[in-house]
């Protein structure tokens, strides 16, 4: 997700989103250590999304 998707979001997308990214992250993670995973590149996707998000999320409270 781009940076511009993320600006679009209401605030309750983004915590919605930012929830269904945290649980993707979790189940990745198991994943990786697992050795189950077949994208690696899509655990550095989501973590720079929450990042984004967050980022995002904390521009409009100031």
């Amino acid at each position: 997700m781009k940076a511009a998707e993320v600006k679009k979001l209401t605030d309750a997308e983004l915590l919605e989103k930012l929830g269904e990214l945290d649980k993707e992250l979790l189940n990745l993670r198991l994943q990786a250590k697992t050795g189950q995973i077949e994208n690696t590149a899509r655990i550095r996707e989501a973590r720079k999304t929450v990042a984004r998000i967050k980022t995002e999320q904390t521009a409009r409270s100031k």
